[in-house]
């Protein structure tokens, strides 16, 4: 049966009732409408919540569909077989239906309340209650039970804290998130300097919202974030990683990009690629520009996009510095190709882990560019079958559309892709024609041949 009674803090909320606003049913996940009405058949509060919400009201469609209860986790698994409690520092339940994960988190409140909830708690309540920061204000646990009201002021800002209700279809506001998403700006609940201490990567969170949004951030929330940019340093490398596909991957990697470039934060992401496209003008410049419109593109049309050739383009405007600077007459160029690549992705590793995996992916792209520009008999097949070869044709054409000069490569490897055997077997036979023909550099005359 539906709760009896509404959950305590809703009376602070400003709401809208069904016929106010543009949110329809059809247009939600039909499993979260399942998990909202069966937590109220159970006797809980339920709500959608946070970017579910706000993506409706804007008229686009969710990636995914957040609920927010007063049932607590155990209460949760208890009710539904295909669920998972995980996480020690914010405990949420997963709730999976084939391939869709329905993410549910019970109701928080500040951290002050805590003393205030255990003097009355049962002896399970108090056990259940967990918070800690760091010295620096960092929020390392944060399991503590609230109220609606007190939950929604937990969230980061105001347009992710807006409440849709099955039970009579209204949305709750208990912040100005409807006034911003009007006014387009994205605006921090509370004290954005003590927000972005509790989690630092919150000023990573402002600067993706801005960019998919198209949203202002608005002036007091904007101020600190070049201040407290070095919190970030607290922050994991590996979740630092997952921030940096977050961002890219959203569909506005473009925007995004300039944002991190802009603002100190993309410093401690993408310190060195920042500082390597100073000069706008260059062909590696030029080829991340060209790499971030394509994944936008490729997203926007439901195609998939890889961190391994994200991370090569990233990375080609500071590998490509690194082999500048190490021309010497000392070394081949194979040398300072390969230890320009080490120093390269040696270096990212230090702001961000990223997988061996992906890494591995990467270098590969690179050793292949060589190997498409220098066509011959015995490279030609075996580097076509490669793996990576579509990866690497790929980006050999972004390298010729950023202004390389790559003697037609680019749709040499176009007409052999789409060639039968035949022609196959004829462009490379014309090939090894060309290279017979071209000119040998004379042989220096030794005092062995003298003899």
């Amino acid at each position: 049966m539906k709760p009896q009674n509404s959950p305590p803090g809703i009376e602070n909320a400003i709401r809208l009732s069904r016929d106010e606003h543009c949110i329809s049913r059809k247009n939600i996940s039909k499993n979260a409408v399942k998990v909202l009405y069966k937590l109220g058949e159970e006797g809980f509060n339920a709500y959608l919540v946070g970017g579910g919400v706000r993506d409706l009201l804007l008229g686009n469609q969710p990636k995914d569909f957040d609920i927010a209860t007063d049932a607590e986790p155990e209460d949760i698994r208890r009710i539904f077989r295909n669920s998972r409690i995980i996480g020690r520092r914010f405990k949420i339940v997963h709730i999976r239906f084939g391939r869709e994960i329905i993410e549910v988190t019970t109701f928080r409140a500040p951290h002050e309340a805590l003393n205030e909830i255990a003097d009355d708690a049962p002896r399970k309540r108090i056990k259940e209650l967990d918070s800690a920061h760091s010295s620096s204000g960092m929020i390392l646990r944060d399991n503590v039970y609230g109220n609606i009201d007190e939950d929604a002021l937990r969230r980061d800002f105001t347009v992710n804290s807006l409440y849709y209700t099955v039970d009579n279809f209204e949305i709750l506001d208990f912040s100005s998130g409807l006034n911003d998403i009007q006014s387009k700006q994205i605006r921090m609940i509370g004290d954005p300097e003590e927000r972005y201490r509790e989690d630092p990567v919150r000023m990573l969170r402002a600067l993706r919202f801005s960019a998919k949004l198209k949203f202002e951030i608005e002036k007091e929330t904007r101020e600190p974030i070049n201040r407290l940019a070095h919190l970030l340093e607290s922050i994991s490398s590996a979740r630092l990683f997952d921030e940096s596909m977050k961002l890219l991957t959203g569909g506005q990697a473009v925007d995004t990009f300039a944002l991190l470039a802009e603002f100190d934060p993309g410093k401690y992401l993408f310190g060195p690629t920042i500082e390597a496209i100073e000069d706008a003008e260059a062909p590696a410049s030029k080829l991340l520009q060209l790499a971030l419109k394509n994944t936008d593109s490729r997203l926007a049309i439901g195609k998939s996009v890889t961190p391994a050739f994200l991370y090569a383009a990233l990375l080609w405007p500071v590998l490509q510095k690194k082999i500048n600077m190490q021309q010497s007459e000392e070394q081949n160029p194979g040398q300072i190709y390969s230890e320009a690549v080490s120093s390269c992705i040696s270096e990212q590793l230090t702001f961000t882990s990223i997988p061996k995996r992906f890494t591995a992916a990467s270098r590969e792209i690179w050793d292949l560019q060589n190997r498409l520009e220098r066509r011959n008999r015995r490279n030609v097949n075996s580097c076509f079958a490669h793996p990576r070869f579509r990866a690497a044709y790929d980006f050999l054409l972004l390298r010729e559309e950023s202004g390389e000069n790559l003697g037609e490569a680019g749709q040499w490897w176009t007409d052999f892709q789409i060639g039968d055997t035949k022609q196959r077997d004829e462009m490379i036979e014309k090939l090894n024609s060309s290279n017979s023909r071209r000119k040998r550099r004379p042989r220096r005359k030794t005092n062995s041949d003298s003899h």
